[in-house]
């Protein structure tokens, strides 16, 4: 009897679901002969049954295209809005599991997946994940699919703020994802040229960003370009955080973001535009890439890469090999054990070679 394996994507859409659905799909049917059910929505969908065959079929054609043919939500099984309220539906899903008599979970998504697919597992449920964010912040993996487009779709607009920005004497601000993690503003700022990139892991000095956009104005250059992370904040912000942070703990830092800095959330870039206008006496114009940066049709390299490591959860399924999360090492893959990979981010080290790449093409990082 064919084993029946289910897959479902989860949290955020990002480019390369798609490829990553049809790796997953084509080896398990053509090589091994197994059947793959796809579930609807995320954890939402394989709570309420909706369910999806993938078959030959359905698997053609999808190789390039954006979002996910599944569907995603950002539902946990343990805590999911039902009837107005939220409720532990993990019975459920565990149930469902049983009930299409299921030889294994297949589980795309980001951090939270993670933590997710690692909730069922311990339920007794196989489960195997692959990484997928265009933040690029989970751990364990040089890198994850989704990261490679929204870098390229970051890198053009910061190329095309170079085009409008030369005819002006103003200061543009690119706003880009990555609320904890810097890997997309840091890769974007240094491919397209910023002449300032602040993240998330360097809490700026608005002074001494404002002092070296006045440098390259009294050098004849009177423009600059900012590439600035969601999540980046200042020094005074930072402080704030952490103070607040140690007297209740971390499970209280989204809401310190949120309320304790007078109303400042971090990623609040229109304030930095106007600070930095009212310290340089420039224009500031503040331009939100927002969702763009996750849409449309795949890169080559994310789509090779989904390919690779959607095949060698196929091969891992085959072997039986499950509780793990299959990272990208190098042109290979290696199958790391879900529990190093749950309740951790990968955030860019001070020490990385990005990092004094940009500070020796003289890129202001904002300490």
């Amino acid at each position: 009897m064919s084993k029946m394996i289910g897959i479902l994507t989860s949290g955020g859409d990002s480019p390369g679901l798609n490829a990553a659905i049809r790796g997953v799909g084509k080896a398990l049917l053509g090589r091994y002969g197994m059947k793959v059910l796809g579930f609807r929505d995320g954890f939402r969908g394989m709570m309420e049954n909706r369910t999806q065959l993938l078959d030959s079929a359905a698997l053609s054609g999808i190789l390039t295209l954006g979002g996910t043919i599944l569907g995603t939500s950002r539902d946990k099984p343990y805590a999911m809005p039902v009837a107005g309220r939220m409720r532990d539906m993990t019975d459920v899903i565990v149930d469902n599991y049983r009930k299409h008599h299921l030889d294994a979970l297949v589980c795309l998504g980001g951090g939270g997946t993670q933590k997710n697919a690692y909730h069922l597992m311990k339920q007794g449920l196989n489960v195997i994940t692959l990484p997928k964010t265009i933040d690029n912040d989970v751990v364990l993996t040089d890198v994850s699919f989704g990261y490679d487009t929204a870098l390229g779709i970051a890198t053009e607009a910061v190329d095309r703020l170079h085009s409008t920005t030369h005819s002006h004497h103003r200061i543009l601000i690119l706003e880009l994802m990555g609320n904890k993690a810097g890997w997309l503003a840091l890769g974007a700022g240094i491919a397209g040229g910023a002449d300032v990139i602040l993240i998330p892991e360097i809490p700026y000095d608005v002074k001494k960003v404002a002092a070296a956009i006045l440098r390259r104005s009294h050098n004849g250059q009177g423009f600059s370009i900012i590439a600035v992370a969601e999540g980046a904040m200042s020094l005074q912000e930072a402080a704030k955080i952490e103070a607040v942070k140690g007297k209740t703990g971390k499970q209280k830092e989204i809401q310190t973001a949120k309320e304790v800095i007078a109303g400042h959330k971090p990623g609040n870039s229109l304030l930095l535009a106007q600070q930095l206008e009212g310290l340089t006496g420039l224009e500031s114009r503040l331009t939100i890439l927002g969702y763009l940066q996750r849409g449309g049709t795949p890169s080559a390299g994310d789509r090779l890469l989904a390919t690779r490591l959607g095949t060698a959860c196929a091969d891992l399924v085959n072997k039986g090999e499950f509780g793990v999360m299959v990272a990208a090492r190098g042109d290979g893959y290696k199958a790391v054990a879900l529990k190093d990979v749950v309740g951790k981010r990968k955030t860019v080290p001070l020490d990385h070679g990005w990092i004094e790449s940009a500070r020796s093409v003289h890129t202001c990082l904002g300490d």
